[in-house]
């Protein structure tokens, strides 16, 4: 098990060698091009070897990396990573500057930077450039994400030793960070701009040429102590577009590089089924290690992760339809099941469930989410219940690849919807399962409510399937498509598709135009999304939409370092090497070779500290090592206190652990309940309580049929008596539960109608209950309840 060191760094006196990063960012349409520099400084009065780890979002296509030192610049090549590590490590046993970027092995979205032979006194400006496409946010928000925070990476039992770059860095709180950032950024869109948001302080945003470009900088001193996250707001967002990029010059053509290559945007029209399909397995996947005890944010008050977690699993509970089945997984260092199989949801199996989910915690140590994966999958298909898997979790792996091989291998039998809590979440893992099972990846950062997008997720698995998707060209003759992303299979109401294609053939003349077509099935009827485009090439000095191409193939084929498919791995190199952008199989390196003489004297390694959300720092053991925390008594309250719970606890035992070993259950009970009695800290102390929302309470009253009882604490949450709401009952002879479901369903559009994302599922449940149950009394309950409430709401709310 991978765990944070105790203490290192974070009160050290050295000098830290990276003294800032300064970002360059651009977006164009959806599109974000970035340059990044890093800046360092050898104070110090030997030669330098500075190692750095940083996260970055697994789409970014890496495609430039070069040196400043003291003036002359260096630009590095990239090369096949085994033969750039062995000129590095050449490089440095001689005495020369070099300069090493590379992907984690086992993980697409870490990065790390070696600093080689840097001379005392001596400055180096190290600047990398990559291009990502931006994710669309269901409010049409697009969203782009500097990532600061690097959580720990978790061993997998079995996992493969070595390879992590995290592990050789250490890492300190947020607020710790020795290092600063600046960004400064551009937006532009043909379209006007209606705002740009930041989660950081920034300048007065500066609106140019009618709105459709923007320039934002953050406020000066910013610490790079949390993500830093944009979203750019358009007028017009779903308008499918294509884009056609010219190859790059004196390269030849057939070539992905020397021919012209065309990005495709759709974004379907999909009508909404208006009967949600009843049938599904639904199973929930929820991260129970310890690190979900921290909050969902860095302001205060903020949520506990693992209570966010609980209400949601509340919501996504009373939102399936009667006639399904389900179940819930928690996990960590091991796992548990709510039921030995899945259950057909009724009243009973749901009343189960809440009551495990309100005892549950954040107390199962590590987190080992390879073995849950293949229980899942190891279970037998129900027949016409198609698995719908639904993954919660904080936490990192450290060989992602592994996880996403598991979950590739059982795609074709299941769609995986992911959701990555809180800053740090793997960008990696979330989209690669996702990705990998024809899912949707979704990230709760900063304010966000966990419940609106877990409950859209579950939403769209509830519309009946969109089947015979297809991409047809109509191209002039000589001119062929040859596409470079994943042919779509899988298609969400209201998702953008992108794709990528290669040009071959000959160009025609400039007012040429050329049409993609999407078609699709859905419930027996055919739709078609087409769009013409002009076929004239436009230049682009960063071949912007080459480089997503390259990245969009990269991604199908590259399952890391150690075990992508040898036939995978020929493609994945010559893509990476032709196009210039790094994959786990290749890394950038320069050396500086015009120096008159090697660097002399000892060489000193220096590594740069991550920021992370926590550290076993904020647990304040009193100056003790983490091992002597453990053995001494008085440290298990102190964990305990500091809201660390039993998880903490199985952390800094684990840490002593031979990562090779499987840690054992009983071992873990007997860890928590040493813990506990050292403590007299009762363990629903430590928990955040949230249950006075009056929302997460009239939830948790309704019953899985989608009807509230009429009773007292339904008359709680309205905010009126219970002999008030039985002496108004308009309709003597109908059931009191029809015109208590007519009260709540009510008192949720006055209350919470700008939640109604969260809360929609719920209410087509009990609508439906209520024509099935009151019939044609319903106008009836209907009218009075309005009159009753003293609301305003519509009655058409009600219509079948």
């Amino acid at each position: 098990m991978v765990s944070p060191p105790c203490g290192l760094l974070t009160h050290q006196k050295e000098p830290v060698p990276l003294k800032s990063i300064s970002v360059t960012l651009t977006i164009r349409e959806f599109v974000a091009g970035v340059s990044a520099t890093l800046n360092y400084e050898n104070e110090g009065k030997d030669p330098l070897e500075a190692f750095f780890v940083f996260p970055m979002d697994e789409d970014s296509a890496v495609h430039s990396f070069e040196a400043m030192v003291d003036g002359k610049k260096i630009v590095a090549e990239l090369q096949e990573k085994s033969e750039a590590r062995t000129n590095y490590e050449n490089a440095i046993s001689q005495g020369h500057q070099a300069f090493l970027l590379e992907e984690d092995d086992q993980a697409g979205d870490i990065f790390s930077c070696n600093v080689g032979n840097l001379p005392p006194g001596s400055k180096a400006a190290l600047t990398l450039k990559y291009v990502q496409e931006l994710p669309l946010e269901a409010d049409g928000a697009l969203r782009y994400v500097l990532p600061a925070i690097l959580n720990p990476r978790y061993q997998l039992s079995g996992g493969s030793e070595g390879g992590g770059l995290q592990m050789k860095t250490p890492a300190v709180p947020s607020k710790d960070v020795p290092y600063t950032l600046s960004l400064a950024a551009t937006v532009s869109s043909q379209h006007a701009i209606k705002s740009v948001q930041c989660s950081s302080p920034v300048n007065p945003i500066e609106y140019l040429d009618d709105k459709t470009s923007a320039q934002i900088s953050l406020a000066d001193g910013h610490k790079f102590d949390r993500d830093v996250e944009l979203l750019v707001y358009y007028s017009e967002v779903h308008t499918p577009s294509v884009a056609v990029e010219m190859g790059a010059p004196a390269t030849k053509p057939g070539s992905l590089m020397g021919d012209p290559s065309a990005m495709v945007s759709f974004y379907p029209n999909i009508p909404e089924a208006q009967s949600p399909t009843a049938c599904g397995e639904f199973v929930f996947l929820m991260d129970r290690s310890e690190s979900m005890h921290c909050p969902m944010n860095n302001q205060d008050p903020s949520q506990m992760r693992i209570q966010a977690a609980k209400e949601t699993l509340i919501w996504l509970l009373k939102s399936l339809p009667i006639g399904c089945y389900f179940n819930i997984f928690g996990f960590g260092t091991f796992f548990e099941s709510f039921f030995p199989e899945s259950v057909k949801y009724t009243q009973d199996t749901m009343e189960q469930a809440l009551k495990r989910v309100k005892s549950m915690d954040a107390d199962l140590g590590g987190t080992e989410i390879l073995e849950p994966l293949k229980a899942i999958y190891s279970r037998t298909s129900i027949p016409g219940h198609p698995l719908q898997l639904f993954v919660f979790t904080d936490g990192e792996v450290n060989d992602t690849f592994s996880v996403i091989r598991e979950v590739k291998s059982n795609g074709q039998r299941h769609r995986c919807f992911s959701f990555g809590i809180g800053e740090g979440a793997s960008t990696s893992l979330i989209k690669g399962i996702a990705r990998a099972s024809g899912g949707a990846a979704e990230f709760i950062t900063g304010n966000e409510r966990m419940q609106s997008k877990a409950l859209r997720a579950l939403k769209g698995s509830l519309q009946p399937v969109v089947e015979d998707v297809s991409l047809s060209w109509d191209l002039p003759v000589g001119l062929s498509a040859k596409m470079l992303s994943p042919e779509p299979t899988v298609i969400f109401r209201g998702q953008r598709l992108i794709v990528y294609a290669q040009l071959t053939g000959t160009m025609p003349p400039a007012e040429a135009t050329g049409k993609v077509c999407l078609k699709y099935t859905l419930q027996g009827k055919q739709f078609e999304n087409q769009v013409a485009f002009s076929l004239q090439p436009k230049s682009d000095a960063n071949l912007t939409i080459h480089r997503l191409a390259a990245k969009s193939f990269i991604q199908t084929k590259d399952m890391g370092f150690e075990e992508t498919p040898a036939n995978d791995k020929k493609e994945v190199l010559k893509i990476s090497m032709e196009c210039g952008v790094i994959s786990s199989h290749t890394a950038f390196i320069a050396i500086n070779k015009d120096l008159n003489k090697p660097v002399q004297g000892p060489l000193t390694r220096s590594d740069v500290p991550s920021p992370m959300l926590f550290s076993t720092e904020d647990y304040d053991l009193a100056g003790m090592s983490c091992k002597s925390a453990l053995m001494a008594d008085a440290s298990v309250s102190k964990l305990w206190k500091c809201g660390g719970g039993p998880g903490i606890f199985r952390r800094l035992v684990g840490s002593f652990r031979s990562k090779k070993r499987q840690p054992l259950k009983d071992e873990y009970d007997a860890s928590v309940e040493m813990s506990r009695e050292g403590s007299s800290i009762d363990m629903t102390d430590l928990e955040t309580n949230h249950t006075d929302d009056p929302l997460v309470q009239l939830i948790s009253l309704q019953k899985a049929d989608g009807s509230w009882d009429l009773n007292e604490g339904l008359a709680v949450v309205l905010g009126v008596s219970l002999g008030d709401m039985q002496a108004a009952l308009p309709v003597k002879s109908v059931d009191s539960s029809g015109w208590a479901t007519v009260l709540a369903v009510i008192w949720l559009h006055d209350k919470y109608k700008d939640m109604k994302c969260e809360w929609e599922l719920l209410e087509r449940k009990a609508v439906a209950w209520i024509h099935s149950h009151a019939g044609s009394a319903t106008d009836g309950l209907v009218k009075a309840a309005v009159g009753f409430l003293k609301s305003s709401v519509d009655p058409a709310v009600f219509a079948p």
